[in-house]
């Protein structure tokens, strides 16, 4: 592992230390898993999947034309048919 330091405001400090607390965790393992959250969420994979979904968009046709707006009303139609 690599060794860092990182300045936290007070509130910050005191939330996290509640937060380890509660799940007997260290604040370095939370901090640890917060940064694999953001990595997975904003990380280079992200952009890729972003790319994905707006070249997808617009791709297919339901044959509804109003699905976008009584988009609801289909998804209940079809968990209850």
């Amino acid at each position: 592992m690599i060794r860092t330091q990182i300045q936290l405001t007070e509130e910050q400090a005191r939330a996290l230390k509640m937060l380890a607390a509660e799940q007997r965790v260290s604040v370095a393992e939370l901090i640890r898993q917060s940064v694999d959250r953001l990595v997975r969420v904003a990380g280079p994979d992200a952009a890729t999947r972003r790319q994905r979904a707006r070249a997808a968009a617009g791709r297919f046709h339901s044959g509804r034309p109003d699905l976008s707006t009584a988009h609801d009303e289909h998804l209940a139609e079809a968990y209850n048919p």
